[in-house]
């Protein structure tokens, strides 16, 4: 009888020393690891073949010597975790797992492998798309040991404070007859702009998180003096960087990074390919008639004590307001700041957005305010009847239903398009941003966009914009302007309609 063919032995090696920064992450163990880095820096590979291989084997084996796991697998949207997430994954465990997608369960893989010590992994691996705020339901009753955050930038603060709650749950000793060993979230990330709620995390971890920077895959280059060199047209000069990780693997193609920069701008280079905090527009914009230069200039507008306040606020899990005041001469705009949040109520937020104005403005007492809300926000739900509009009225908000039929996205669009192009007597556009108001600002930049499709051929986008951290301030100040009169009528006739107007109320 011919003997039974022996199964193949599969090595793996973890961590690599000539890249120290990725090869930390993959060694921590820390309660959130979080790594940013530059394209083909290895920090997605480093993540699957190295993380997740050592979260599986480090938990300790149950009596009959299998070692229990589960990973959720998050990602921003269902395209982007089928095209990259889940094949990367599958790339890096071939041979070691099966894979199960259909019916009503999220996409499964089962990772089976034995360990030298006789004992065996047996992990479950569940691929999750959670891109808004109230996608947090999907997450209430998930059991699991670990996270994996793919792309973290991509993904809101209310999923990820979300995700941090459900894990360590899986195995238990109730039902697999051994506690949890290791838990935590880790994730993998191209770098994010100084506007994003990750970069004030990574200026001061919370206890248990660990930010991992790995040095871009070029450098800006500098003269003897010390200042940037820049080329005959003004533009800045790169170079590759040494200390570049994940080169034994780049070594295929030494010019990865000199071909890359070809054809594209300094922000773009600047954050994906030198992993500097930065800002990329990636979609279409929806206020393509912004220029940053004449509609913020990066400035901040001061606070006119003599003139009231004009709120625009956009309700949901992420509430925001813009807050605006209106110069009566010249009919200007003025965004003057903005007060956003995540996970909180619109019960929360109104006192809490209240506080913040009076504290802030207190001249507003006696100049009085008004402002103008998501019309949504004037129903009530099945379970609650005091409708998000009413909670802030509650709290001292004199807040009504912006004017905006059917909430028409297109009334509500040219409502900025308007005022944006309209120009004052003093030369300066109808609508102005402080720099002050830093969410509406990098909306308005490209953050506020329509998403690009995922086609062949010419360049094709969403018909609604994403809903992302800058759509809900950036519809904020639609409903304000809309309000106050730049709304429908302005498709029409270029007058102001004042006697629509709400009336200042006292505070």
């Amino acid at each position: 009888m011919p003997a039974a063919a022996a199964r193949p032995e599969i090595h793996v090696e973890v961590g690599d020393p000539r890249s120290p920064v990725l090869n930390g992450y993959v060694e921590a163990l820390n309660r959130v690891d979080i790594i940013r880095g530059p394209l083909g820096s290895g920090k997605t590979t480093g993540t699957i073949v190295g993380k997740l291989m050592r979260a599986m084997m480090l938990q300790a084996p149950d009596p009959d010597g299998i070692r229990w796991t589960r990973i959720v697998a998050v990602r921003n949207t269902y395209t982007d975790l089928a095209n990259t997430t889940i094949k990367d994954f599958r790339a890096g465990f071939v041979g070691m797992h099966t894979y199960k997608q259909g019916n009503i369960e999220p996409p499964t893989a089962t990772v089976r492998f034995a360990m030298p010590d006789g004992t065996r992994v047996r992990s479950e691996v569940v691929f999750l798309a959670l891109d808004r705020a109230e996608h947090v339901t999907k997450l209430r009753g998930v059991q699991c040991t670990w996270f994996w955050l793919n792309e973290l930038k991509e993904l809101v603060k209310p999923v990820v404070d979300m995700c941090d709650l459900r894990h360590g749950r899986y195995p238990s000793l109730a039902f697999q007859r051994v506690a949890c060993t290791h838990r935590g979230m880790f994730g993998d990330s191209n770098s994010w702009d100084d506007q994003h709620w990750l970069y004030e995390l990574s200026q001061n971890p919370p206890p248990g998180w660990r930010f991992w920077h790995q040095p871009g895959g070029v450098r800006r280059a500098m003269n003897p003096d010390g200042t940037k060199k820049v080329d005959q047209y003004g533009r800045q000069v790169w170079e590759r960087n040494p200390d570049a990780e994940n080169q034994a693997f780049l070594a295929q193609d030494p010019d990865y990074y000199v071909n890359g920069m070809a054809g594209k701008d300094e922000d773009w280079i600047a954050v994906n390919l030198a992993n500097e905090y930065g800002f990329v527009m990636e979609g279409k914009p929806v206020w393509t008639e912004y220029i940053d230069a004449k509609h913020c200039g990066d400035q901040v507008i001061p606070y006119d004590p003599e003139l009231p306040l004009v709120l625009g606020v956009d309700f949901g899990r992420t509430p925001a307001c813009a807050i605006l005041q209106i110069e009566p001469v010249l009919q200007q705009f003025r965004v003057i700041d903005e007060f956003c949040a995540t996970s909180m109520s619109a019960a929360s937020y109104g006192p809490e957005l209240f506080r913040y104005i009076v504290e802030t403005y207190p001249n507003v007492r006696r100049t009085g305010i008004r402002g103008w809300g998501d019309p949504a926000g004037d129903r009530g739900g099945q379970t609650v009847e005091t409708t998000p509009i009413q909670m802030l009225q509650a709290a001292g908000l004199p807040v009504n239903p912006s004017p905006v039929p059917n909430n028409n996205a297109l009334i509500r669009r040219s409502s900025v398009s308007r005022s944006l192009t309209r120009m004052c007597m003093n030369g300066q556009p109808a609508l102005v941003i402080s720099k002050k108001a830093k969410m509406i600002r990098r909306g308005a930049q490209g953050g506020f966009q329509y998403r690009r499709l995922q086609v062949a051929g010419s360049e094709r986008y969403t018909d609604e914009p994403e809903k992302n951290m800058y759509s809900h301030p950036c519809e904020a100040l639609e409903y304000a302007l809309v309000g106050e009169g730049e709304g429908i009528n302005n498709l029409y006739r270029d007058d102001l309609p004042g006697e629509d107007r709400q009336d200042v109320a006292d505070m």
